[in-house]
């Protein structure tokens, strides 16, 4: 490695002698490789042919991922972020620029302006007239572009993944275009986007530890939110009526292949409406993304073909759980003696917990194609309402894909004292799962009170995870957080990266 930077540097220096300024300038004009094979299929090239006339010139721009110098001409295989196109330099064409080309190496970023042909084998090439070195790169690619290898390094250094592994960056560029759907729908819908406190001085609104942080100039401890919920529902007392945010959400806790201490959470809020409501909008928001945006309404994952043709199932949690446990999940004898016989068994756990524990490791490995699970056991729902035929029942579901839960929605929780009372409740330690805070302003909110409403919230990164059939939550992260690397015998940060805690595990 340090033989090739030291290679690479001298040629800088040969670069800088021939005053020309080895990282360019503005390059104006580029067309996008794409779009010039898609241009060169309307136009008549025959092998070994070079087009005349404006209709066959094009400026094009990109990294080097292919380079053969065969004396008084050079190929290059350039990648921009739509595809790769091969460039062809000849002494006699590009002249003055001739010194500079003979310079090149793998990795760096050039601009070409020149007209379109064909080689003798057939292979499309944009033959330079004009050609510019825009960035000479100082440290080499890996050694073959077919991407990184090792999968730590290719989330340590995304950069490189990216530039090297075109399927990366396509994971991306879909996951900006399904963000986008998804916004297209709710706009459709009529909701307004806005943001809502990330330093928030009580957190709330999901079962979560938080990150704790201080501020200086107020002299007082913040959280970083770990759910946008509770400012939603405050829009809704205040009248903004259909509200979403596309949240950044933050939990202390593990990491996974579905978990990751950072992650985007979409929240949307509907007054007047119910978790009824939500199906559809769940449905319209991942369905639609998978027809329109990856466009197939079936993805294979694995052994298994996910049928996102809509409608989607809607299935009772009781009905699941008798189906696949064996016995009704109200029946706490047998609830208790289960969890004893898989080891999951604690005393001090809530019923409700125990059976949602049930559930998870009888039912789930069941939901593959798109399932909603309705109607939870009402103590793992504070801040839901509950069925007025059965106050044990929570007007919940959860959407289910790939045996991954990708969303939950409620018939939200609108009377103050009951929210008083169910948040009371898990201070008291009744349960388990759910958030232990008491947010006073937020139940003094209800008071003013709140409409009747539907909540939702979607994963973004699992929801981009199983449309781009990514195997890990860190594949549709970009920067996702990594263990500090070994240096020394220690583990010391790495710019952006957290200090390790006690133990050798970063700080999460």
């Amino acid at each position: 490695m340090s033989d090739q930077i030291t290679d690479r540097r001298a040629k800088l220096k040969k670069i800088i002698d021939l005053d020309v300024d080895p990282f360019g300038e503005r390059y104006p004009g580029v067309t996008a490789n794409a779009d010039i094979r898609t241009a060169a299929e309307t136009l008549k090239i025959e092998a070994g042919q070079i087009l005349e006339g404006d209709k066959a010139v094009f400026k094009a721009a990109g990294r080097i991922v292919l380079h053969r110098d065969i004396g008084s001409l050079i190929f290059m295989t350039v990648r921009d972020w739509t595809g790769d196109l091969q460039f062809g330099l000849s002494k006699k064409m590009v002249k003055e620029h001739w010194k500079v080309a003979k310079l090149l190496d793998l990795g760096d970023i050039v601009g070409v302006e020149g007209r379109l042909g064909r080689t003798k084998t057939g292979e499309l090439t944009l033959w330079a007239t004009d050609f510019r070195l825009l960035s000479k790169a100082l440290r080499p690619p890996p050694e073959k572009w077919h991407g990184l290898a090792d999968i730590e390094i290719r989330y340590r250094k995304r950069h490189v993944d990216l530039y090297s592994n075109p399927a990366s960056l396509r994971v991306f560029v879909q996951r900006a275009r399904i963000i986008d759907y998804t916004r297209d729908v709710l706009r459709r819908r009529g909701f307004i986007e806005v943001e809502t406190p990330v330093l928030q001085p009580i957190y709330g609104g999901a079962a979560a530890r938080p990150f704790l942080t201080h501020h200086n100039t107020l002299d007082r401890d913040l959280y970083l939110r770990i759910s946008p919920e509770l400012y939603l529902k405050r829009c809704l007392v205040g009248g903004l009526e259909r509200v979403y945010e596309m949240a950044r959400c933050f939990r202390n806790e593990g990491i996974s292949p579905r978990h990751n201490p950072e992650f985007t959470m979409l929240e949307l809020y509907q007054a007047y409406g119910d978790y009824h409501d939500m199906m559809e909008i769940t449905e319209e928001i991942i369905g639609g993304a998978a027809r329109d945006v990856i466009g197939a309404t079936k993805i294979k994952i694995g052994e298994h073909e996910i049928d996102y043709t809509l409608p989607w199932p809607r299935r009772k949690y009781a009905d699941l759980f008798a189906e696949y446990v064996g016995f009704p999940w109200d029946d706490v004898a047998q609830v208790r003696a289960r969890a004893r016989e898989l080891k999951i068994e604690e005393p001090k756990l809530d019923d409700a917990v125990v059976v949602n524990a049930l559930f998870e490791h009888y039912v789930e490995p069941h939901l593959i194609n798109p399932t909603f699970v309705l109607d939870y056991p009402a103590p793992l729902c504070p801040l839901t309402k509950r069925d007025p035929n059965d106050p044990d029942v929570a007007l919940r579901f959860e959407i289910f894909i790939n045996r991954m839960e990708l969303g939950n929605a409620y018939s939200e929780l609108n009377d103050p004292d009951q929210q008083r009372e169910t948040l009371s409740r898990q201070l008291r330690g009744e349960e388990e799962e759910t958030m232990a805070v008491m947010d006073e302003d937020f139940v003094a909110a209800l008071e003013c009170g709140m409409p009747p409403a539907g909540g939702l919230g979607i994963g973004i990164d699992r929801l981009v995870m199983l449309l781009t059939r990514s195997p890990s939550i860190r594949d549709v992260l970009l920067f996702p957080l990594q263990r500090a690397e070994q240096r020394n015998g220690k583990d010391e940060p790495r710019e952006g990266e957290a200090p390790a805690e006690p133990g050798g595990r970063s700080s999460r």
